[in-house]
């Protein structure tokens, strides 16, 4: 097993080399992906069938999940998963109420002026539910709960089949839970085409959510110019900042769980001890040799050998500086002093405090969302949650007196910027 252990001598140059490979749209990809959208504004239907036939194996007749479909996946699965799905979406339920309570009813009040916030749903909205190499019903709750909690008329969801042509049982309980209406066998960038522009069988979305791999992540940029989208949410990211008196193996375990979603994901560790580092590493090869073994271990071993690493810093404020150069998806602060250093992170999708709340945790039953951003987006926004589904609309009403009172900032600035006919919109409210 090779982890790399790296020292970092300039933040900036090292993170963009780890990044590198990970964060690269190739010029292969993107042409692919437009060639796979262009055939599916099109044809529709008929590029979606072909693409699900050529991707994932499996000839369809139609796309959309049937009623007898959803009844026989309850079926399916055993009571227990069922009250987990269930705790796991009041959970959800619960945090994003108490965020959408807080921002009810604004109100600014400034100079007799009143501006009220009226925050409105977005009407409909895509939720892609990646499948390929694993199941993902708790992204599909992750997705759904908070447009539900925000009041979203239309959901749908895509997700692609499995070699059989049936869509995960579990996947489809959840969707059921949260009252999805619109279920389809699609993936991949022809699924984000068509929730773009529209096929005869899947009306087009205002806004289109959720995590996927490199042609879900590209296909989403593309059509960001002809719908609204969440996020850049590719690979899974993890990085933990471990010192001398961190814990091995559970740094191990936890750099191991997220390695296992595929074989691009990026992750790693940060220290300020080369100590810590070699244990981790030995760690690591120990649990994947071990009798026990790791299961999904191909998977974890490409993911590691061809990503993973340890940044090794003299100092602690040398390993925040690279934390927030990197701006992790997961960050975990596995630290002594973890309270103090939470303190100094600027940017991370999430931020998960000591050696007993690891991202495997996160990503399902703790009630915060594991759509996180990647790429280096932490810099710049938050993880999905009910702002995602909402519009925020500015509401203002004047009279007569308020409008005499700005009339003079009014002609100043819009004789400055030579928009004349501006200003006469508002003189001419007091001519007689």
């Amino acid at each position: 097993m090779v982890l790399r252990i790296v020292d970092v001598k300039n933040v900036q140059l090292d993170v963009r080399k780890f990044r590198k490979a990970h964060a690269t749209f190739s010029d292969d990809i993107i042409k692919k992906t437009g060639d796979i959208i262009t055939a599916v504004q099109k044809t529709g239907d008929r590029a979606l069938l072909k693409y699900t036939q050529e991707f994932e194996g499996v000839e369809l007749k139609t796309l959309r999940v049937t009623e007898d479909e959803i009844k026989s996946a309850f079926k399916k699965v055993t009571s227990m998963q069922l009250r987990s799905i269930h705790a796991m979406s009041q959970r959800l339920i619960k945090f994003e109420t108490i965020l959408l309570n807080h921002l009810s009813d604004i109100e600014s009040r400034f100079d007799r002026v009143k501006l009220t916030r009226l925050l409105r749903p977005i009407e409909s909205v895509g939720c892609y539910v990646p499948g390929g190499k694993a199941r993902y019903p708790s992204t599909l709750l992750m997705c759904c709960t908070p447009a539900n909690v925000a009041g979203v008329e239309r959901l749908v969801v895509l997700t692609p089949p499995r070699k059989d042509g049936s869509i995960d049982p579990l996947t489809l309980v959840a969707a059921d839970i949260c009252g999805v209406q619109e279920i389809y066998k699609v993936g991949g960038a022809h699924g984000i085409a068509a929730l773009a522009f529209g096929t005869k069988s899947i009306r087009k979305v205002d806004k289109i959510v959720g995590p996927g791999g490199i042609f879900v992540t590209t296909a989403k940029n593309m059509v960001s110019n002809k719908v609204a989208i969440d996020m850049i949410a590719g690979p899974t990211e993890l990085l933990i900042f471990a010192d001398s008196r961190s814990h091995p193996r559970l740094v191990a375990l936890d750099l191991i769980s997220q390695s296992e979603h595929s074989n691009d994901t990026l992750c790693g560790m940060v220290t300020t001890s080369r100590r810590m580092a070699i244990r981790v590493k030995e760690e690591i090869n120990m649990l994947i040799r071990s009798k026990e073994g790791v299961r999904r271990r191909e998977i974890v071993t490409q993911s590691l050998n061809e990503n993973g690493f340890i940044a090794v810093c003299k100092r602690e404020s040398a390993a925040i500086d690279f934390i927030n150069e990197f701006a992790p998806e997961h960050l975990e602060v596995m630290t002594v002093n973890a309270s103090s250093v939470v303190q100094k992170i600027r940017s991370a999708g999430l931020i998960l405090i000591g050696d007993y709340t690891p991202s495997a945790a996160s990503d399902y039953c703790i009630g915060s969302n594991h759509v996180l951003p990647t790429l280096g987006f932490a810099k710049s926004r938050a993880g999905l949650s009910v702002l995602d589904f909402l519009k925020m609309i500015s509401c203002i009403e004047l009279n007569g007196r308020d409008l005499r009172k700005i009339e003079s900032c009014v002609r100043e600035i819009t004789t400055a910027e030579g928009l004349f006919n501006h200003y006469k919109a508002v003189e001419g409210r007091f001519l007689k």
